[in-house]
């Protein structure tokens, strides 16, 4: 039997791993006590005599990056009696809904029955519910946030059938339920959606001063010139540190109609070449979503730009504009600093602005920057 969510949580306290803190504990107690009314309810769905299942009220933390909503949910996840659950990133979850969604409507009758059972209609909402229902009693989201219209707008329906399924819910997000899809186009048809989490879920604020995670990068040198095997250790030791042993699940960005893919991402961590970022096609929206979606990007491979490579330069310059406006942390691997990227060709001068820019980046004050 798995040790309980406290207990874990007493144990990181002891072994130095994390230290006290208040916005945490108030966290903790109510995870704790989502622990006990799923141990008293037995198994989440549990239906006896034809009665609906019934899920237990969820938690949803919210709070600045660091501060350690997702340890904690994983405390949880990992203690929660629960037979049938799930961990996942919030963008991975949509992602796989929109595909169900697109196989129910492109599936024919046979087709239909064989992924979905048994169910006949137009509308995918209440069979990809079923489908997810099928596979997990406990869902915890990572990082739930909506940008998406299209998400936006399936989600209260989606999760109307979720819950009347018998799901529990538990999640962490950056921003307080209300401010989900801010400014959103038919943000009123979400609204609904917003109420819903309310209602089915404490919501708990994770706000200590603290960011725990910058204490993986302070100390430390974020820009690693020149790239050599020193310094690749280095950055590899920084993203295992950040990683703090969470999967590399990937992320799909919607760009513009266009699907970005990037393989090499974790929560709101990114690591990525400079080549797949700068050294192909993307533009100015394409970075204002990575900016957007990631807190801190791992760049590695940074080359000495030379007048040939002046688009490449260009792309550059786009990127660390976005990151930079965005408060976005950069950790860099690079062939040389800053101010010696790009010192000749086309837009070279206006490059100073950029290296200044990451000179500030790489200092300590960049890091105690609000995002």
């Amino acid at each position: 039997m798995p040790q309980s969510v406290r207990t874990a949580y007493r144990e990181r306290l002891a072994s130095g791993d994390i230290l006290p803190d208040a916005a945490q504990a108030a966290a903790l107690d109510a995870l704790a006590r989502l622990e006990g009314d799923l141990d008293s309810a037995g198994e989440p769905g549990f239906s006896l005599f034809g009665r609906k299942p019934k899920g237990q009220k969820g938690v949803y933390l919210w709070g600045p990056v660091g501060r350690g909503k997702s340890m904690l949910m994983d405390l949880f996840f990992d203690s929660a009696p629960v037979a049938k659950k799930r961990r996942v990133h919030f963008h991975v979850f949509m992602a796989q809904v929109h595909a169900l969604i697109r196989q129910w409507r492109e599936g024919d009758a046979e087709a239909r029955k064989a992924a979905f059972n048994h169910h006949k209609g137009d509308d995918p909402i209440p069979p990809v519910a079923d489908v997810i229902a099928s596979e997990a009693r406990l869902l915890c989201f990572d990082e739930l946030q909506v940008t998406d219209i299209a998400d936006a707008m399936i989600l209260g329906r989606l999760f109307e059938a979720l819950f009347a399924l018998g799901i529990t819910l538990v999640a962490t997000s950056n921003r307080p339920p209300d401010d989900l899809y801010k400014d959103g186009l038919n943000r009123q048809l979400f609204v609904p959606f917003i109420e819903m989490l309310k209602e089915k879920m404490d919501v708990v604020a994770v706000k200590g001063p603290k960011d725990f995670r910058l204490d993986r990068l302070r100390g430390t040198r974020l820009w690693l010139a020149p790239n050599d095997p020193d310094n690749e250790r280095t950055f590899e030791a920084l993203w295992a540190d950040m990683l703090d042993g969470a999967p590399e699940t990937g992320a799909t960005l919607e760009v513009l109609g266009r699907k970005l893919h990037l393989p090499r991402a974790a929560g709101g961590l990114l690591r990525s070449s400079f080549i797949s970022l700068c050294g192909q096609a993307l533009g100015p929206q394409d970075y204002l979503a990575i900016a957007a979606r990631f807190h801190t990007v791992f760049l590695e491979d940074i080359p000495k730009l030379t007048p040939d490579r002046r688009d490449t330069a260009r792309r550059f310059v786009t990127l660390i504009d976005a990151l930079y406006e965005a408060g976005a942390k950069l950790v860099a691997l690079a062939d040389a600093d800053p101010s010696d990227l790009y010192p000749k060709g086309d837009g070279a001068f206006e490059f100073e602005r950029t290296a200044s820019r990451l000179e500030e980046m790489r200092s300590a004050d960049w890091l105690e920057r609000e995002r």
